[in-house]
């Protein structure tokens, strides 16, 4: 259950290649059943599907000024949708769904190969960047220890998940978020480290003044207290929301195979070590004696 009492939801994020955000949009809306409005000239909603309301948009803020006040160059609407046509090839698309019931995830799979037919392709990287998988995460408690917990499990099953992604391929690693510095990785791992929500959201400021982190914490923490994430990252790109923006795990709609399914598997050995106290601090411990995390 959420924090509100009701089940616990998932919001989906994925990036791709090929078709534009319009041809997208209205794949989807033609197999999914549904209505397909602009937004703006690169932004297309897709609305009544079946599995809720989806967005399809190019994952490049100033081509969307309109919707991000925050920038501190902001394009006019004649100079944004240039830019966004002619950045199409290399700038990702991005499926961004309405928070799911848990149970209905594999769904998800239908959507998918509604991209792939429409043109939609990635291996996970492109670039300099990765091709993501996002999840957003209802907590099952909105409380310090609650999100504690979580980056203690995930922090202590950080690396095997990595590997896991990565697929011994060196261009997928080398494009995954970057690391959480050692120290405060340590911090972290202390078995007595259970800090109230202004200290852990001044600790991971200190540490992470970014949202290129596999757990993105700054959502979340900006829904507790969305002044002080600013007066740090006035001009990063964080949409307040009480989620766990898990940002690891990359997308692969050229593989005929690819699922989401099976990076969710990996986000649920997260659930259950956070689930566990005891786990948390040997586990916590031995790290911290063999001196790495």
């Amino acid at each position: 259950m959420g924090a509100d009492g009701s089940f616990r939801r998932v919001g989906v994020e994925i990036e791709f290649l090929g078709p534009t955000a319009r041809a997208a949009a209205e794949a989807l809306a033609n197999d999914l059943g549904g209505s397909c409005e602009a937004e703006d000239p690169h932004a297309f909603r897709v609305t009544g599907t079946g599995l809720g309301d989806l967005l399809i948009e190019t994952d490049l803020r100033h081509v969307h000024p309109d919707r991000h006040p925050e920038l501190d160059l902001r394009l006019n609407r004649r100079l944004a949708t240039w830019l966004g046509t002619v950045t199409a090839p290399f700038v990702p698309r991005e499926l961004i769904t309405a928070p799911l019931p848990i149970a209905r995830l594999s769904q998800m799979d239908i959507v998918i190969a509604s991209l792939r037919a429409a043109g939609a392709h990635g291996r996970g990287a492109v670039l300099w960047d990765s091709l993501g998988l996002h999840f957003n995460i209802d907590p099952p408690h909105l409380d310090a220890t609650t999100v504690m917990a979580f980056l203690k499990a995930f922090l202590l099953v950080g690396d095997r998940l990595r590997r896991e992604i990565a697929h011994g391929s060196f261009r997928h690693a080398l494009v995954l978020p970057p690391d959480y510095p050692q120290a405060y990785k340590h911090r972290v791992l202390d078995p007595t480290y259970w800090p109230r929500l202004p200290e852990l959201t001044e600790d991971y400021l200190v540490a992470n003044p970014t949202r290129k982190r596999a757990l993105d914490l700054l959502p979340l923490l900006a829904h507790f207290d969305e002044e002080r994430v600013r007066s740090v990252l006035p001009h990063e790109k964080i949409a307040s929301r009480p989620v766990f923006h898990y940002r690891l795990p990359q997308a692969h709609l050229s593989d005929p195979a690819w699922s989401i399914m099976p990076d969710w598997q990996r986000w649920l050995s997260v659930e259950r070590l956070a689930a566990c106290t005891e786990g948390l601090a040997a586990l916590g411990k031995a790290v911290l004696s063999r001196g790495s995390a």
